[in-house]
């Protein structure tokens, strides 16, 4: 399969596989996310480290054309590593990410501190969910099956992620890059709102992580909350086979189609 990236020095070729589900000219929000990651993974530390939280600003809609990738070390510590991506079309910031780096150092814990279990279906249990009102590429590039609910429904949903299209050409898919790009579907996972009548994009995204997940599948057990002034919140507890391992936050963008 055809990347959705192809990364030529501080130079990024975006494929139409990028496209997201609200224009199509613009990408959809787990492309420049998962970019941001890649990219972040790749600054060298001082220590073996791994990411424990991301946050990304979308700043403006971002194109399917041309970006320029340029990367920053903010703080550099033995114990932390604190960078920043930015992407830029015609020379104008479209997507900001911070990436906090922790030390990696194996710990005695005691066996009541873990995360705890997911009690749900999982992903050979659940039923696919192809998402068929989407007419999104990106989405296209993606399996989920619905452990509860359905994608682009309304209420809480809990639908396990698998990236199948590779991100960026020649690379793998990192775990911290599988979890990001399954947390940029929490606002589909747990729509508050009916899809054909109302647009509810997000302007960001946060995802911390306890710990590195495992496997290829990703569960975002989701809901979202809707204000009265045009904004809202979509988070996640995010889980793997092993049980739960992360949060993410999203805010939210509302408009009637």
């Amino acid at each position: 399969m055809e990347a959705v990236f192809r990364v030529d020095g501080d130079r990024v070729i975006v494929s139409p596989h990028a496209a997201g589900p609200w224009d199509p000219g613009m990408q959809h929000g787990s492309a420049p996310a998962s970019l941001a990651v890649w990219a972040a993974e790749r600054i060298p530390t001082p220590a073996p480290m791994r990411i424990a939280r991301v946050t990304v600003d979308l700043m403006r809609p971002v194109p399917l054309k041309v970006l320029t990738l340029q990367t920053e070390v903010l703080r550099e510590g033995r114990k932390i590593q604190l960078c920043a991506v930015r992407l830029r079309a015609d020379g104008v910031v479209v997507a900001a990410a911070t990436v906090l780096k922790v030390r990696l150092q194996a710990e005695t814990l005691p066996p009541d501190v873990s995360g705890p279990p997911v009690e749900l279906p999982s992903p050979a249990q659940s039923p696919e969910d192809p998402a068929q009102f989407s007419n999104s590429p990106f989405v296209r590039g993606m399996s989920l099956r619905a452990a509860r609910g359905k994608f682009g429904v309304k209420g809480p949903g809990a639908i396990w992620y698998r990236v199948d299209r590779p991100l960026v050409e020649g690379a793998s898919v990192s775990q911290a890059v599988r979890a990001v790009v399954a947390a940029d579907f929490c606002n589909g996972t747990s729509a508050a709102l009916d899809f054909r009548h109302w647009t509810f994009l997000n302007a960001d995204l946060t995802v911390s992580l306890a710990r590195e997940p495992v496997g290829e599948w990703i569960l975002l057990d989701a809901e979202s909350w809707i204000g009265p002034d045009g904004a809202g919140l979509s988070m996640a507890r995010l889980a793997d086979s092993l049980g739960y391992f992360g949060r993410c936050v999203q805010s939210l963008v509302i408009d009637k189609r």
